[in-house]
C-alpha cells in the first residue's frame, strides 16, 4: 500500500512555518549564527582558534557551528561578530506596511 506524502513550499522563516514562538527572533539569531560560521570557515579557523578569538570555549563553538543556539543571546552573537572584525549597524524605523506587524530583519551584504 502506497502512502501519499504531501510536500509544501516553505516560507522565508522556517520557525514561522513550524509555528514556534518568537519565530522572528529565532530566524534573526540563526542568520547571525550562519554569518559567524561563514567567517570561521572563510578564515579556516579550528574550533579552538575560533574559541580563543570569540572569548568562549571550544564546546560552545562546536554548538554554534552545529546550529545549537540555546544559550546564545543576540547580544552575545553580536560580540562574536565584533571579535571577527565585523561592524554591526542597527536601524530602527517605522514599519513600511501598516497592515503587517513590525518585525526583525538581518541584512548581510554579499
Amino acid at each position: 500500500m502506497k502512502t501519499q506524502e504531501t510536500v509544501r513550499q516553505g516560507g522565508k522563516n522556517i520557525f514561522e512555518d513550524l509555528k514556534l514562538p518568537d519565530a522572528e527572533e529565532l530566524n534573526a539569531k540563526a542568520q547571525i549564527a550562519f554569518r559567524i560560521c561563514e567567517l570561521i570557515q572563510k578564515r579556516k579557523l579550528t574550533q579552538q582558534e575560533a574559541a580563543s578569538i570569540l572569548g568562549t570555549d571550544q564546546p560552545r563553538v562546536s554548538a554554534l557551528l552545529r546550529g545549537r543556539l540555546e544559550g546564545f543571546s543576540s547580544d552575545r552573537l553580536f560580540r562574536f561578530l565584533n571579535a571577527l572584525d565585523q561592524e554591526i549597524e542597527i536601524v530602527i524605523r517605522q514599519s513600511r506596511k501598516r497592515s503587517q506587524p513590525a518585525g526583525i530583519r538581518v541584512l548581510v551584504p554579499a
